[in-house]
């Protein structure tokens, strides 16, 4: 039982704070919605292997949980300038090059969010004093920029993956 540990994720979620996740300069009408999942393997009625999603109740170390952000317009007016910051949730590590969104630019921080860039720009000293590139498990946040205005009605998602550490 030392090896496995079990976290009940769905109400890790619902205690995490995910305020100021969606943050642009009058842009009050646009909504998220955060899902967490769990990718399994069953095998179908023909006896083939399939991959489905699912909400995940326990997670052990080393698994990997997806999270998507759905995000949309549900005010009157184009929301322009839009991104969405994403804290890492605790004890979750970022998975390499997972991050994606369509017409997004996407940057990262190992400051809690106060600074973004990208990948090879973001350095961390090691324990000799030299510098190297930070390692995705270093990241502390995830930024989208959604590089086109988003017109009463749009919507999209953005999405990262983790894994329990």
């Amino acid at each position: 039982m030392n090896q496995f540990i079990a976290i009940i994720l769905v109400s890790a979620l619902t205690l995490f704070s995910w305020g100021n996740l969606a943050q642009a300069a009058g842009n009050s009408g646009v909504e998220l919605k955060l899902v967490a999942e769990k990718e399994i393997e069953t095998i179908n009625s023909l006896g083939k292997k399939e991959t489905k999603r699912t909400e995940p109740a326990l997670v052990a170390p080393g698994e990997e949980i997806i999270y998507t952000l759905s995000y949309s317009n549900t005010g009157k007016e184009t929301a322009k300038d839009l991104f969405i910051t994403n804290p890492l949730p605790q004890h979750m590590a970022y998975k390499a090059n997972s991050a994606t969104g369509e017409n997004t630019a996407i940057v990262y921080s190992l400051d809690g969010g106060k600074t973004f860039d990208k990948p090879e720009n973001l350095k961390v000293r090691t324990s000799d004093g030299k510098e190297r590139v930070a390692m995705a498990a270093n990241y502390s946040h995830i930024r989208w920029i959604i590089r086109k205005p988003l017109p009463p009605g749009a919507k999209g998602d953005v999405s990262f993956r983790a894994l329990l550490q």
